[in-house]
Order: structure tokens, then C-alpha cells, then sequence
């Protein structure tokens, strides 16, 4: 309500606001003496309020009478005149109801993801591999069972291409390949131990991540780690590469996709395992690798997905070329063996060959093997029937 009067004029009183002439000139003389705690006469605003307020009081109190139980009504007062607004919650009743429904929706939301994380995780950059985004820790001893199944309907795509795989976890390509920390071993120096490590790692990675070794193409990188003193090694698989088959096989060494059959979907292998080493003979050191790599693969022009698992168990040495006949920080080769899942093992072209599930149903061979499961070896790398992609 307006606290204004009409026609500009302060409304009339009944008297008892007036002031008398002995108190207007007491406290005139007072203002005049210039005391600090003088009154001060009310403005004019000020004494209309307080009229129209008395004014609205006395008229609520005429209209209503008494109140219930026979009590005098109360003063008719604007809401907080003289309190202020409650404390609390001021906001406006509507702001109140919206904030109340946004909190809802939220909460529906969290309950919604909670159940069904994927409808998060399959959005965000990589997501829908995995139920749990969250990285597996490095693997510092042989596991001792294979990992769980992922969901049976999260098949791969070309956009999520480790959706429902146990790999969805593992690291990407090179950074699965970590190195234990050096000691002096076999005669060798913590240095030169350190040295063999290394090289090791970047072998693996030239044979195995490197784009163009997957292309099919000679992988001259890794060749050119290993000692060309070593007895026919080298030789060897030049030979394989050159002339592969079922007595002379590249892909022992290396993983080898034909381009004109599947191709790799994205630049991202995943990849699991350790690495160790040991005392060799007098004046060596031997590094053991066991990893496993996943490849996510399509046909050319095509969109269907399929996964292919490489398990390589490599043995390297590093010689002291005072003792040995061999070259100052070169490896040799001193064994490697592999365990396939999803390849044609008859063929020995020097490919892999992935089957898409368009393919049909292969026919059954030998056990059943899980290419996922790092807590067995395959012996002689059996070809048996794959339990899972």
C-alpha cells in the first residue's frame, strides 16, 4: 500500500501528534545550545507517515472489532515495518519451486548414471570402452586369472574400437612397455643393464606399435637393434620377411597386418605386460618381456570391427663385447614365442588375418583358449578356438 497521500497534502490527525508551545520552545532553546543529544523537530515526511500509519491502525481496529476469544484485534501493520524481511529464506515463492525442481532433476540424473554409467562415459572422449574408465596399474607379477568379461552387447566401433574388452583398461601402445628399475647384473655395469632395458623396450615397440611395421612394411627400425654379429639371427629374418612360411615365420617377431585385407582402426594398441632381467652368462645380462597387444582392426572402405591379441613372450641379451663376439650395445636374440587370438593360423604368409564377425562363425579348433588371459601360455603358440575378441 502507498504510503502517499492523495492531492499531495498530509492527511489529518486526531491531536494527538501535536506538539505544545512550552515543548517547542524548550526544544528550541536546547537546538540552540547545540547539544549533542537534541532533538530534532520530524520532517514533514516523517510525522505524515506516522499519522497515516496511526490512521490505518484505528481504522483496521473499527472494521474487525475484536478478535477471537474475545481479544482486541491487533494494529493493522505493513509485513516487517519494523522487523525487517524474516530471516531465512527470502527468496520468492515461484524462485523457491524452481530451485526445488532443478534439485530433483539432479539427483534423477546422479541415480540414472549411477545405474547405467555407460550413458556418461559413452560420451566423453574414448569413452564406452569400459564400465570404469580408470586405468589399470602396471602389471608387476604374472596375474593369476584371467580378467572379467566385459557387457556381451558393447560391441566394438570404429568411434569406441576396445568397447567391451578387458583391454579397455590397459595402456595405450608404448606407454604399457615400462622398464624395471637397473641393477648391475651378469658382470654388467647398473648402466649397461640399464642400456639393455631400453633397447629392449624400443624393439618391442618397432615390432610391434611401430604404423608401418603394422602396414606390412620391412620394419628396418627394429631390425637395426639387434647385433649383426649374432649367428644367423639377422639373416634369418630377412629371410622370413622376404620369403615368409611355416619354417621361417616373421610374425614370431613381429605383428604384421596386410593392408589390402584389415587395416587399424585409429593409431591407439593396447597394450599389457612386465618386463624383468636377469644374469645371463659371465659378461651378459638377459631380458625377459612377456606383453600383449590388442589391435583393433577393419576391413578396407568398411566399418565392422574386429580385435586381434598378439601375446609375445621375447628373451633378449646384451653382451660384453670383451668377452663375447658381439657388437657394443646391440641385443640378440635369445628365444621368442607367440600365442594368437583371431587369425587364420593355417596361413603363414607373413600376416595376421583377423575374422570379422560378418564372416560367419569359425569352425572349431582344438581347446578353447582366452587370448586375454595372461595368467596361462599357450604351449608351441596352439591355434585353438578363441572365447572371446
Amino acid at each position: 500500500m502507498s504510503t502517499s497521500t492523495p492531492g499531495g497534502s498530509p492527511e489529518p490527525g486526531d491531536g494527538t501528534d501535536r506538539v505544545s508551545d512550552e515543548q517547542w520552545a524548550e526544544l528550541i532553546r536546547r537546538a540552540e545550545e547545540g547539544g549533542a543529544d537534541a532533538p530534532k523537530e520530524p520532517s514533514a515526511r516523517a510525522r505524515m507517515v506516522t499519522a497515516r500509519l496511526r490512521a490505518l491502525d484505528e481504522e483496521a481496529a473499527r472494521g474487525r472489532g475484536r478478535g477471537r476469544k474475545g481479544k482486541p484485534a491487533e494494529p493493522w501493520q505493513p509485513e516487517g515495518w519494523r522487523t525487517g524481511p524474516p530471516i531465512g529464506d527470502a527468496r520468492p515463492r515461484k524462485s523457491r519451486r524452481v530451485a526445488a525442481v532443478l534439485g530433483f532433476a539432479v539427483i534423477a540424473g546422479i541415480l540414472v548414471v549411477a545405474m547405467r554409467p555407460s550413458l556418461l562415459t559413452d560420451r566423453l572422449p574414448g569413452g564406452g570402452d569400459s564400465a570404469s574408465a580408470a586405468p589399470l596399474p602396471a602389471e608387476t607379477a604374472p596375474p593369476t586369472a584371467a580378467p572379467a568379461d566385459g557387457p556381451a552387447d558393447d560391441r566394438p566401433t570404429l568411434a569406441q574400437p576396445f568397447r567391451g574388452s578387458p583391454a579397455a583398461r590397459w595402456a595405450d601402445g608404448a606407454k604399457g612397455i615400462e622398464i624395471p628399475e637397473a641393477e648391475a647384473a651378469g658382470g654388467m655395469s647398473k648402466d649397461e643393464v640399464e642400456q639393455a632395458l631400453r633397447a629392449t623396450r624400443r624393439l618391442l615397440v618397432a615390432a610391434n606399435l611401430d604404423p608401418a611395421t603394422l602396414r606390412g612394411e620391412k620394419p628396418d627400425e627394429a631390425l637395426n637393434l639387434l647385433d649383426p654379429l649374432q649367428k644367423g639371427e639377422r639373416e634369418r629374418l630377412e629371410r622370413s620377411l622376404a620369403e615368409p612360411g611355416e619354417e621361417q615365420d616373421p610374425l614370431m617377431l613381429f605383428s604384421r597386418f596386410d593392408p589390402d585385407e584389415a587395416r587399424p582402426v585409429g593409431d591407439v594398441v593396447k597394450t599389457r605386460g612386465r618386463m624383468t632381467f636377469e644374469a645371463g652368462a659371465a659378461g651378459s645380462v638377459e631380458i625377459h618381456a612377456d606383453y600383449t597387444f590388442v589391435y583393433p582392426l577393419v576391413k578396407p572402405g568398411g566399418d565392422e570391427v574386429a580385435r586381434t591379441i598378439v601375446r609375445r613372450r621375447l628373451t633378449t641379451a646384451l653382451h660384453d663385447p670383451g668377452r663375447f663376439v658381439a657388437t657394443r650395445g646391440k641385443l640378440s636374440v635369445v628365444s621368442s614365442e607367440q600365442n594368437v587370438g583371431n587369425t587364420a593360423c593355417e596361413v603363414n604368409d607373413g600376416f595376421l588375418h583377423p575374422s570379422f564377425p560378418s564372416d560367419g562363425a569359425n569352425p572349431p579348433r582344438g581347446d578353447d583358449v582366452d587370448p586375454y588371459d595372461r595368467s596361462e601360455w599357450q604351449p608351441d603358440g596352439a591355434c585353438g578356438t578363441v572365447t572371446r575378441t
